[in-house]
């Protein structure tokens, strides 16, 4: 693996660098398993706070789902954007990070917020790791729908390769079972994870129907519009910049996600680039560099 790239993805963004809690962040078990559970244990995924029969699960993965305050919010991805933020506001509510930690003081954040914060310390550790966005079967227990996820990637030097790792998923054997997953969540393998750019080309070649791919807005997003949040997501995080879900070009936002067949086919040419990030690193960066349009950003308050 050619070095520079390791070292570029040991490099931190404003949504991945800890500032003042990298000391705290280094002082995390090292072991990848026992890092993740940890982890798991601070945040309480906002979908099963919207699920009215989770909500009032006293005995969920969680704890007791009836201790948490009706006015708090079930989606704080808004109040806690980057990783430092999120450690913030954890040590504010129980400065013991543990796996005992109340439900009433772990925060409601989505797998955007996983994937960041376990990149944040995987690069405080000296490791490099990069958050990769697509879409993959295993978030539905019935395996037929291919939702958009974020996940984690992460450079082994004692294997010489990149591996997938979802912070975001329970591990105890029950929910493995339920959901029919029979691989590592750990080091998932490359077939179970779709990524930006494979599900964008894969619509426009026939691969997936316009039905299959999905983005987890209300109503669902279908399709091409669906697969261009990936591609964009993803495309950001390759360049180390893990935007928020509200963040898309601005171009495109513009046209609502209706491209024309001419702008589809200039972003076949960066998807396809993408399938292979670090053989085409080099590109990839010139297409940052030069190609502003997808860069500057609208949604939310901007536009």
């Amino acid at each position: 693996m050619n070095q520079d790239i390791l070292n570029f993805y040991k490099q931190t963004s404003l949504y991945t660098d800890l500032g003042l809690y990298k000391d705290f962040a280094i002082a995390l078990p090292n072991d990848l398993k026992k890092l993740c559970l940890l982890q798991r244990n601070q945040i309480i995924h906002p979908f099963d706070l919207c699920d009215e029969k989770e909500s009032k699960n006293v005995n969920s993965f969680y704890g007791d789902m009836t201790k948490i305050s009706q006015t708090s919010l079930k989606y704080e991805n808004d109040l806690f954007p980057t990783a430092q933020s999120i450690i913030a506001e954890l040590l504010r509510r129980d400065k013991n990070y543990s796996e005992e930690r109340k439900i009433e003081d772990k925060i409601h954040v989505c797998c955007r917020e996983q994937a960041i914060l376990l990149a944040s310390i995987l690069k405080a550790k000296g490791i490099s790791a990069r958050v990769r966005s697509g879409f993959t079967f295993y978030l539905n227990a019935t395996n037929k729908e291919v939702g958009d996820h974020w996940i984690c990637e992460y450079y082994s030097k004692s294997e010489n390769r990149w591996i997938l790792v979802d912070a975001d998923f329970y591990y105890d054997d029950e929910t493995l079972r339920e959901y029919n997953i029979d691989f590592n969540l750990l080091d998932i393998p490359r077939n179970k994870f779709i990524f930006g750019a494979e599900a964008y080309l894969g619509l426009r070649n026939g691969t997936y129907s316009e039905k299959e791919i999905y983005y987890a807005s209300s109503p669902k997003t279908l399709g091409i519009k669906a697969a261009l949040h990936g591609l964009f997501y993803d495309f950001h995080c390759l360049m180390n910049d893990e935007i928020i879900f509200l963040h898309l070009p601005k171009y495109i936002l513009d046209k609502n996600l209706n491209l024309t067949e001419e702008e589809l086919k200039e972003l076949d040419l960066l998807a396809s680039l993408m399938l292979n990030p670090d053989k085409n690193f080099l590109k990839l960066k010139e297409i940052w560099n030069n190609n502003i349009k997808y860069r500057i950003m609208a949604g939310g308050l901007n536009g």
